[in-house]
């Protein structure tokens, strides 16, 4: 057995990753790819199967049009050159969840090639190359674990095959895990915009394969690589990397040779394990589907599709940016998904300053939702609240101190800006003069060398001042109106 030694930064940096990702995005169909069985995920076991997804003798596929729909829709938000004629393949390999025997997959005419995903990374843009994206159907789902007999015997829940997935490939284009991490947030960010899938990994709808490979920096010729299969969590897969780096490292400085193998990685051990010697395409001995008719996507339906396209995330956040004159970090919070981009513009429109709707989601709302562990669309702060209690702040009828305190009962009530507003009875500033007249004399007449410092030109010493008045008036006072009434005392 090889001993692996500890690896250093100085052997890290002896060497590059060399990173590809293949991804399987679910498709949001109703029915299966090629018979009409629901995909409703949490179903019992084995009850949305037919002999056609059970490859029965004598039963014929038929393929489903919206699930081509969704992949060339996703194949041309991703910068893909849809082909106009595709050819699906029987990948023949035996496991127990795949009754026919083999999969019926695309290979070497698939639906879709030579798009790109653009990253940032370090400061700059990086352009991640995507080699092909075909279609294919699911296979079952091989259960090891819950059942009394677990120890000897495998399950196996056949709901899952034929469930439709566009598989994305990328090129090996990556040199690090912060770079695949980015990669798969900005594919899953276009995905989601696009609504072809839900990409809940919980439930298997994306699940991602890493190849990775290191050699010595300035070498041209790729490493052997490995591939980590089905890791669940885009942080795991980041793990995953850095761990298997760091494995090939120390093998090739023993001596030893990287194995190519497929391996599986242990979240709760941080390690990954060698499951199978990696297969190559001539193991599936790939040929021609005879029951499926060539796929031909016209010059028309791709136009068709082309133009029902939304505006995709990264242009949307340009846009966001000059219409609503808010900063890069607002624009990619407000802009991580459709439904959030959607609400924040409907209520940015309806606010008199869209920049204080951006401030307060980035200012009050994002801090309170992370010390409860709740995500941005989780917040019992609608879009539409953040909007009228910026009108509220921008027309002077509330302070921010008075925004604070509303919107942390907002959070202890779980309810809407708008009904803790009148539930407390509608609050306003005050602007009673004569009140602010009486402590604004009361401050300056207990703090006599601050206004000597402030009448020797100091003018900075004002924020004192009004701070103190807004702390004795508990934030009631009109800021403005406070300024106002003590330059003018100050200075007389």
């Amino acid at each position: 057995m090889v001993t692996i030694p500890a690896v250093s930064e100085d052997l890290l940096a002896k060497y590059e990753p060399v990173i590809g990702l293949e991804v399987h995005v679910q498709l949001l169909t109703a029915s299966k790819i090629f018979c009409s069985c629901s995909t409703r995920f949490g179903d019992p076991p084995n009850t949305n199967v037919c002999p056609v997804c059970l490859g029965l003798p004598g039963a014929l596929p038929v393929l489903n049009r919206k699930a081509v729909e969704f992949a060339a829709l996703a194949a041309i938000a991703l910068q893909c050159r849809v082909n106009e004629t595709s050819i699906f393949a029987r990948k023949n390999y035996f496991y127990p969840d795949l009754p026919k025997g083999y999969q019926i997959s695309q290979y070497d005419k698939p639906l879709a090639e030579h798009g790109f995903i653009e990253i940032d990374i370090h400061g700059g843009k990086k352009k991640i190359g995507i080699t092909r994206l075909h279609l294919e159907e699911d296979a079952g789902k091989s259960l090891h674990e819950g059942f009394p007999d677990a120890s000897e015997k495998t399950a196996i829940d056949l709901n899952r095959t034929g469930v439709p997935l566009a598989e994305i490939v990328s090129e090996p284009d990556m040199r690090s895990p912060d770079e695949a991490y980015e990669y798969l947030t900005r594919l899953k960010e276009i995905i989601l915009y696009t609504g072809v899938s839900d990409c809940n990994m919980e439930e298997g709808s994306l699940r991602c394969d890493a190849n990775i490979s290191v050699r010595p920096r300035g070498q041209k010729e790729f490493g052997t690589k490995t591939e980590v299969k089905n890791v669940n969590s885009f942080r795991f897969i980041r793990e995953a990397l850095e761990y298997e780096i760091e494995r090939h490292i120390s093998v090739l400085e023993s001596g030893a040779k990287i194995t190519q193998e497929t391996r599986l990685y242990n979240a709760n051990e941080g390690k990954t394990y060698g499951m199978r010697s990696k297969e190559q395409a001539h193991d599936y001995r790939y040929f021609p589907e005879p029951d499926l008719l060539p796929l031909v996507v016209d010059a028309q339906w791709q136009a068709e599709l082309r133009a029902s396209l939304p505006e995709l995330p990264e242009a949307r956040r340009e846009r966001m940016m000059k219409e609503y004159g808010i900063t890069v970090g607002d624009a990619a919070t407000l802009a991580r998904t459709r439904a959030l981009a959607d609400q924040f513009e409907s209520a940015a429109r309806a606010a008199k300053n869209p920049k204080r709707v951006a401030n307060l989601v980035q200012s009050e709302i994002l801090g309170r939702l992370k010390a409860q562990g709740l995500e941005l669309e989780q917040s019992p702060i609608s879009m539409a609240g953040v909007a009228a209690s910026a009108d509220l702040v921008e027309s002077g009828a509330i302070s921010g101190k008075m925004l604070k305190d509303l919107y942390d009962l907002c959070f202890e009530r779980n309810k809407d800006f708008s009904m803790v507003y009148d539930e407390e009875g509608r609050p306003e500033q005050s602007r009673d003069t004569s009140t602010l007249e009486r402590l604004a004399d009361e401050l300056i007449a207990a703090n006599p060398k601050q206004v000597e410092q402030y009448r020797a030109g100091k003018k900075t010493m004002l924020g004192f001042f009004v701070g103190q008045v807004m702390k004795a008036s508990k934030g009631q006072a009109n800021p403005q109106l406070v300024n106002e009434v003590l330059t003018k005392k100050l200075e007389g």
